[in-house]
């Protein structure tokens, strides 16, 4: 059955007044990490190597533990468009309340989850702390880590409070306060940055360790505002005073452990392939490295765009699917994908277009530049396969399918795009190419299968529809 775009237009506009807000917040947080490292690397290049290896160590940890907490918008989303349907079909308050109960018990389970989930991190990251020096790096360099690594490590706390309230009010539908919080909170970043990096306002100059400093306080306030933000709204009030009846169960906590690690799992491994990459490119030679470093900056600018459409898709197939409306489901899915494919052909045409010029934003090296315009083109190509994979995966965290979406990502990312990447780049002589195209295979598996699983899915759903 095909459909005009008049027929999808109300699906488009629903989908980006989601998913805009997401878009920003992304962008904003890509935004102030380039702005840490101008500032940084200003103020000294050992400083700047200081943050990098850091946060290397850092981001891998922590983009686990910030999937595991993205399980919590589906869970809510499908309780609060059950609820909008009881309202709508003006049933007893009874079983209206009843629902407010079960998104409550979200918040109070969830918080739980949230706090195991931080000391899990701190347990990885903390015990690296006296071990810095044995990752090969120069002795100034891990001197000038340390503080810097103790800092952000300690900000993983309030971080993942705040991924937890951003993803608990993105399944009741709301992106706007996350936006707001976040944009908020990142000029904070950069101001302080200004003030603890270089030294004013009565201030030592700090180099790397006043970045730290300025990520923990910027990163503490998050949470805090977004209690204040759900304090003020008296719909949302409900779920905070609910706390003190303390609705907390094991069954639910292990719930939120069954939905959340897979999704965690299929984060890490994405993580961890590109992380790999910059080790096996760095293998080649150190302007191969700044090349690849340069399409990957690309590449994620046009990829926060497909997770802003990502998360909107996650929040409004659990809300149909709340509602019971599987042809819902499916036109917001169908209005996902062509939203994707249009940012994508726009990314695409920037990278391929521009291959020749965008390199000389970052560098004028000679032997970066055609390295570099070489690969923007094979990024250029990516973008299809990694915005279909992303906004496939978050259709079947919609309609609460993780396990299998794990196993093909960890199957495709790890078990194909590394050892073909080695392959391509090494014994077939490739160089940072063979990587970049290992990147394009890889992510073309999982983009046809998440959408072949989610398609069979909803086809059993509706199965299931027609039994009851």
């Amino acid at each position: 059955m095909s459909y005009s775009f008049q027929t999808y237009w109300p699906y488009y506009k629903r989908n980006l007044k989601v998913a805009m807000p997401v878009m920003l917040t992304q962008f904003g947080a890509a935004m102030v990490g380039l702005a840490d490292s101008i500032m940084v690397g200003h103020y000294g290049t050992t400083d700047l190597a200081a943050v990098s290896f850091s946060n290397a160590l850092f981001f891998t940890v922590m983009v686990f533990t910030m999937g595991t907490l993205m399980g919590i918008t589906p869970l809510v989303g499908h309780v609060h468009g059950r609820l909008e349907k009881l309202m709508a079909q003006g049933t007893t308050d009874e079983e209206i309340e009843h629902k407010h109960e079960q998104i409550a018990s979200y918040l109070s389970n969830g918080l739980v989850f949230t706090g195991l989930m931080c000391l899990l991190s701190l347990a990885i990251l903390a015990p690296c702390i006296p071990f810095l020096d044995v990752f090969g790096q120069e002795p100034e360099v891990v001197s000038c880590a340390r503080p810097y690594y103790i800092l952000i490590v300690l900000s993983i706390i309030p971080f993942l409070l705040f991924t937890f309230f951003k993803q608990y009010l993105e399944g009741l539908g709301n992106t706007f306060v996350a936006m707001m919080i976040t944009l908020g909170c990142n000029l904070l970043n950069i101001f302080l940055n200004w003030i603890f990096i270089f030294g004013h306002f009565g201030f030592e100059p700090m180099g790397a360790e006043g970045a730290g400093w300025a990520t923990l306080i910027a990163r503490s306030l998050m949470p805090v505002c977004f209690i204040i933000a759900m304090l003020s709204k008296a719909d949302w009030r409900r779920y905070i005073t609910a706390l003190r009846k303390w609705l907390i169960t094991r069954r639910e906590v292990e719930h939120l452990f069954a939905i959340g690690t897979p999704i965690g799992l299929q984060s890490f491994a994405e993580a961890f392939l590109f992380t790999a990459s910059f080790v096996i490119i760095g293998w080649i030679s150190k302007e191969a490295l700044a090349a690849h470093h340069i399409a990957n900056q690309m590449a994620d600018l046009t990829f926060m765009l497909a997770l802003g459409i990502g998360s909107a898709t996650t929040i409004r197939v659990s809300h149909q699917l709340g509602k019971g409306d599987l042809h819902a489901v499916r036109m917001a899915s169908n209005a996902s994908v062509h939203l994707c494919l249009l940012m994508n052909t726009i990314g695409a045409a920037i990278m391929i277009f521009g291959r020749n010029y965008i390199p000389y934003i970052f560098t004028n090296d000679p032997e970066v530049v055609p390295i570099a315009s070489t690969l923007l083109v094979i990024a250029g190509t990516l973008q299809y396969a990694d915005g279909l994979q992303c906004i496939g995966a978050a259709m079947l965290r919609g309609i609460q399918d993780v396990r299998v979406p794990m196993r093909i990502a960890l199957f495709a990312y790890i078990a194909v795009a590394l050892p073909l990447g080695l392959a391509l780049t090494f014994p077939l002589g490739l160089g940072a190419k063979g990587m970049w195209i290992a990147f394009v295979i890889a992510l073309a598996i999982p983009a046809v299968l998440f959408h072949i699983r989610f398609n069979r899915q909803l086809k059993r759903l509706a199965y299931e529809q027609k039994s009851i």
